[in-house]
């Protein structure tokens, strides 16, 4: 298939797996409207979609393609509860609050194992996570923790000792881990697309390579500016995420940017049995590595991170180290594709959702655990534009630190922080 210039770095194997997509023309119109969304990923879509059920004309504006951003380019796994573990947001929150977070996020999660059980939305729904452990110190901790989630009601966690883990996994490299028995992973990007076709027949407006160059509230009115067009709408959402282009001084004190990449091997040898249950795997590293294998029996592997737009010259050099260390006998493995994406992170790990002017919301910050929650919080939002306020009000409430050292030394500051606890990772 011909590839174009994404927003993103790098062609991912996602791409290569659906053919030629479908193509929605560029916004060049003056237009009116109840709700302008602002972003096509999961966030975007799903949130018009349920907006338009609920009678609300929608135009939703993309400056890329769908699926351009991290939505449609990231490791696929959907995890289990929010980004923190329950014991974290109990902590802080009690066990109220935190429980109905986590029921929140299970229903984020039941939403997409509904839509990939209908017969037209195939997104190669493979079931099974394995989180596992890379320093020995942190095995009691994931043992208190299958306990802990029998307490919210969660019965899917069993832990793995030692040799149940090298055994599932293929590899002797980590010491133990947890076996999730009622989450997955999916192909991101078949998900995007057939989203925005279920969007597209509930009569929302789609526009891609339309770029935003201005948002203005004023007397109950949001005003929206393109390149060439202007919407007048009564509310905006920004389902921009990490991509806030002119956007950012609204958020950028409380989300901060990072670049993220998967590198997808050449299809695996047949001899070579690792995950031969076809289960996804996450591991407690701070700078989480992440991998499973694809329907064609490629090794898909993220882990490394940058704090910059540069693309790094050693990628695949990178990426081959991270996986000899867990699979050695694939240190010279060709990589057939390799890619990125900028995800949102927030200090918490948790969402970061604000009315930011009368009449405009900010979703995101999902801090690597959008596959799950970006759909969800789109349908809260449509929720909330109905009256129903209570359950986006949970994630508006949320607790959402400002990342310290002000415009000038924010980024600076990330990155030593990041780079230090990747020294802890191997301490």
């Amino acid at each position: 298939m011909a590839h174009y210039n994404s927003i993103s770095p790098g062609v991912s194997w996602y791409e290569d797996t659906i053919g030629e997509r479908p193509s929605y023309p560029c916004f060049d119109a003056q237009a009116q409207c109840d709700v302008v969304i602002i972003g096509g990923g999961f966030t975007g879509l799903s949130a018009a979609y349920h907006l338009a059920k609920i009678g609300l004309s929608v135009i939703l504006l993309e400056a890329s393609r769908f699926g351009d951003g991290a939505s449609g380019r990231n490791g696929g796994q959907l995890g289990t509860g929010q980004r923190q573990w329950v014991e974290t947001l109990e902590k802080k929150y009690g066990f109220e609050r935190s429980k109905m977070l986590f029921d929140l996020a299970e229903e984020a999660k039941r939403d997409i194992l509904s839509w990939s059980a209908m017969p037209d939305c195939n997104i190669d729904f493979m079931a099974g996570q394995f989180s596992v452990i890379h320093k020995k110190r942190h095995s009691k901790t994931y043992q208190k923790h299958v306990e802990t989630m029998q307490r919210y009601g969660y019965h899917g966690l069993t832990f793995m000792n030692k040799a149940e883990t090298d055994e599932r996994l293929g590899s002797s490299f980590y010491y133990g881990g947890i076996y999730d028995v009622q989450t997955g992973h999916i192909n991101p990007l078949k998900l995007i697309v057939w989203l925005a076709k279920q969007v597209k027949k509930a009569g929302v407006k789609l526009y891609e390579k339309t770029k935003v160059t201005g948002i203005k509230s004023n007397h109950g009115q949001c005003f929206i500016t393109t390149k060439k067009g202007n919407i007048i709408a009564t509310n905006i959402l920004l389902a921009t995420n990490a991509y806030h282009f002119g956007l950012k001084n609204f958020v950028e004190n409380n989300v901060v940017a990072i670049r993220s990449y998967i590198g997808a091997t050449e299809p695996l040898p047949e001899h070579y049995s690792i995950l031969s249950g076809g289960e996804a795997v996450d591991d407690s590293r701070f700078k989480v590595r992440y991998f499973r294998k694809s329907i064609d029996h490629r090794l898909l592997f993220g882990g490394v991170e940058s704090y910059n737009n540069q693309y790094p010259a050693d990628l695949d050099e990178r990426i081959r180290q991270q996986i000899a260390e867990i699979y050695p006998q694939f240190h010279s493995i060709n990589l057939t594709h390799r890619w990125g994406a900028t995800v949102a992170i927030t200090v918490e790990r948790m969402p970061y959702v604000r009315q930011i002017m009368p009449g405009v919301t900010y979703c995101g910050g999902y801090s690597g655990h959008g596959v799950m929650l970006a759909p969800f919080m789109g349908k809260l939002y449509a929720e909330w534009l109905s009256g129903n306020h209570e359950r986006f009000k949970s994630f508006q409430d949320l607790k959402i630190s400002s990342f310290p050292g002000g415009k000038i030394l924010r980024y600076p500051l990330v990155f030593l922080a990041m780079n230090w606890f990747s020294l802890m990772d191997h301490l």
